[in-house]
């Protein structure tokens, strides 16, 4: 099966910028569309982005649009989130998913203050 491991996430202060990294090994079947959740503390699941396996974003969620970037490298097997401008309500464990969100990261904490 396919295993992510997201890496980046530290503490930062407000208008700080970051770059979450999630590496992508095993079985890459699934994984021509890759995306990005969060989940802040004591909320739900929020949809961050989504790129296809060409490049094209198909997803930013407008809390983030204009601020954060999704890429990939696929000769890296890699998915980038270019996080700038951050704000104290980016402040969320970050999981990187799989197409149709079927697999899952253990998650890397950005914390913005």
């Amino acid at each position: 099966h396919v295993q992510l491991v997201e890496s980046g996430g530290v503490s930062v202060q407000a208008g700080g910028t970051l770059r979450l990294s999630c590496e992508v090994s095993g079985d890459t079947s699934g994984t021509y569309c890759m995306g990005w959740f969060r989940q802040a503390p004591g909320k739900g699941f929020e949809l961050v982005s989504v790129i296809d396996g060409a490049g094209g974003v198909r997803y930013h969620a407008d809390s983030v649009k204009g601020r954060f970037t999704i890429s990939r490298d696929n000769a890296k097997n890699t998915v980038y989130l270019q996080m700038n401008s951050l704000k104290t309500e980016d402040t969320a464990l970050y999981y990187c998913v799989t197409e149709g969100f079927t697999h899952w990261g253990q998650g890397t904490q950005v914390t913005v203050s």
